[in-house]
């Protein structure tokens, strides 16, 4: 019998394509997942007895932050402790790269801490990145607002000029070519609220020679949320390039039971082009802190504030009557500032995740200082509270959802499914117990139930030792493994 570098035996099998469990053993060798058999049939002198446990792909979180992340902080444990093995960066339209002209960090400080970060081409970020050695995969968006940035300067509450246009059109291309996979949006935040459909069109323009995907952070996800909808789906048309829609939601009490009307709009879309979103699993969002937003919010937190650090965690209603202004002034002492913003009905959370396109992101903030919980708990959230205790969905379309639809809607060639020759990318965890511990007061703590991660057949979560052997997965690289697997 064939001896594997690893065997993990006796476990239960969800294999991240829908499939029902079955029992199983799987040999890996290097990198790769090499045999997939009837229990007590294979080899190793290093094996892991997943007995009672479910063994399936690595969760990809499809819409990060952690461009810088992974820099910083290689060991990923934030994310490698929930079983994410990939994740997916450079989203809401704000990348580390192409920068070509010097503009402020904070203007990307959601992702960005060092201005040595922010790369004239993303090719230097890319090696950046390598060269940092995260312990776990990670492909790459390029944010239009990035681009603008490269393009306008700060002069910005404008659309673009054909000219500029042009520009951001070459440096996407350009981009495309070093190995990004997409071009993400963030209409909604000021760098980008003056640009119009047709700019975002025509940047976008090299996806469909490239093979890139569009995400994006729509223009509006509370009362316009329809006809953002529209302007997301005529983007895609124009572009040629399959839509993904960030972290849908229907925000504020007025928008209620919209999902409703989102969902089947959606489902509409759906047999015209390729559309699919994520979801996170919470009633609250986390972004900068923005007077706009209070109304629509019903309980404010403070993440981080550069003028008064010692706000984080609290809620900004306290803030305001301890200073004794107003929520809109204290939000002027606070700044810059980030914040959760409780804003979206539990039902609405519920029928977007039980949608079949959906997927799973965090959307988490890793340089927060009192964070969403999303960043520490989102996928065993999932698998814990909305399938085992709510059985909103059975466990192996949950898998599904955070592994082979995102594998194929991203390109990642050869991940997101249990297949000899696919990437030993791997999640076990306890059916019984996996759960988020992280909560709103207190945001940075692992989840239980995660036994042991793999990302490419070393052991990035849960082991003795952990390596980190994880890879920038470039689009090119990506395409060619297809053709050669085809």
């Amino acid at each position: 019998m064939t001896s594997y570098d690893i065997l993990i035996r006796n476990g239960d099998v969800i294999d991240g394509t829908g499939a029902p469990r079955r029992k199983a053993d799987v040999g890996i060798k290097g990198a790769r997942i090499a045999a997939i058999a009837e229990p007590g049939t294979l080899r190793s002198d290093n094996e892991f007895d997943a007995g009672g446990k479910i063994v399936a792909p690595g969760f990809v979180d499809v819409h990060t932050h952690d461009d810088t992340a992974l820099i910083d902080n290689p060991a990923m444990t934030m994310k490698a402790s929930q079983g994410v093995t990939t994740v997916i960066c450079g989203n809401c339209g704000a990348s580390p790269a192409p920068f070509t002209q010097a503009v402020p960090a904070e203007l990307i400080g959601l992702i960005v801490k060092k201005p040595e970060y922010m790369t004239t081409t993303f090719a230097a970020f890319a090696e950046l990145v390598a060269d940092a050695r995260p312990a776990v995969n990670s492909a790459f968006l390029i944010g239009h607002s990035t681009l603008r940035m490269s393009a306008m300067g700060l002069d910005l509450k404008r659309p673009a000029t054909a000219a500029e246009v042009a520009v951001m059109r070459d440096l996407l291309d350009q981009s495309l070519e070093d190995g990004a996979i997409g071009l993400s949006t963030g209409l909604f935040y000021p760098p980008a609220m003056a640009a119009t459909t047709d700019e975002v069109a025509e940047v976008a323009a090299p996806l469909a020679r490239h093979g890139g995907l569009y995400t994006t952070h729509m223009r509006d996800e509370a009362d316009h949320v329809l006809d953002s909808l529209d302007e997301t789906f005529e983007i895609g048309r124009r572009a040629s390039a399959p839509v993904v829609i960030s972290h849908h939601k229907c925000s504020g009490r007025q928008n209620f039971g919209r999902m409703r009307e989102t969902l089947p709009k959606i489902d509409a879309a759906r047999t015209r082009q390729k559309v699919v979103f994520d979801v996170y699993p919470y009633v609250a969002g986390s972004t900068v802190l923005q007077k706009t937003m209070l109304a629509r919010a019903e309980k404010v937190l403070i993440t981080w504030s550069d003028s008064v650090p010692e706000a984080s965690g609290r809620d900004l209603k306290d803030l305001a009557a301890e200073w004794n202004v107003s929520a809109e002034d204290a939000c002027d002492r606070l700044h810059p500032a980030g914040a959760i913003y409780f804003m979206m009905d539990e039902k609405d959370v519920q029928a977007a995740l039980s949608h079949p396109s959906a997927m799973v992101g965090s959307d988490g903030l890793p340089f927060d200082t009192h964070p969403h919980p999303r960043l520490w708990g989102t996928f065993p959230r999932v698998l814990g509270h909305y399938v085992r205790e709510l059985k909103l969905f059975p466990l192996e379309d949950a898998v599904r959802r955070m592994t082979s639809l995102p594998a194929e809607t991203f390109g990642l060639t050869a991940r997101g499914a249990l297949k000899p020759g696919y990437y030993a990318d791997i999640c076990i965890f306890d059916p019984e117990t996996v759960i988020d511990t992280a909560d709103f007061a207190n945001p940075i703590s692992a989840a239980k139930g995660i036994e042991l991660v793999l990302v490419n057949g070393e052991v990035a979560y849960g082991g003795s030792s952990v390596a980190r052997g994880g890879k920038v997965l470039l689009r090119q690289e990506l395409q060619a493994e297809a053709k050669a697997l085809a």
